[in-house]
């Protein structure tokens, strides 16, 4: 009888340990950020809400747009992490709100990211386009406008 429980013993060890290496691996995922819900944005109406609406329905961003009245920006992202590898993204939303000089709402965007590229997730359109220009859209569209021969004059 004593073998018989020290089979059993080792087979119950084994199979702890056989569990505990398994759920060891096992993903964990996490959440970093905020993302309004589609049924959070769908209370507000293009040339109709304010900033003070905006702010009450879907609450106010921890990020806005650098120039002043340019827009809110919702930033939500879900991380997957294996075992002791690093973790690694596996999804990213952002949700942006444009306003108005009037501080009227005047787009509503989301946006997500696939293969490294931002992908348009969905969008209200309105008559004006996008706001202002970046600094590196406009350092990066200045290349081949200068002429070498222009520089050489000087």
């Amino acid at each position: 009888m004593g073998k018989t429980m020290m089979t059993r013993r080792g087979a119950m060890i084994g199979a702890v340990i056989g569990v505990l290496a398994v759920s060891g691996c096992s993903a964990v995922y996490t959440n970093h950020g905020y993302i309004p819900s589609d049924e959070d944005l769908a209370q507000i109406e293009v040339g109709v809400s304010t900033r003070e609406d905006v702010g009450t329905a879907i609450g106010r961003p921890s990020s806005s747009g650098i120039l002043e009245g340019s827009g809110w920006y919702y930033v939500g992202s879900r991380w997957k992490q294996f075992g002791a590898r690093a973790p690694q993204e596996v999804d990213r939303q952002v949700v942006a709100v444009s306003f108005d000089d009037k501080g009227k709402v005047e787009n509503v965007e989301r946006f997500g990211l696939e293969n490294g590229q931002v992908v348009v997730l969905s969008r209200r359109v309105t008559e004006t386009s996008i706001k202002g220009v970046g600094f590196l859209r406009q350092f990066l569209g200045s290349f081949g406008r200068v002429d070498a021969a222009q520089i050489l004059k000087r």
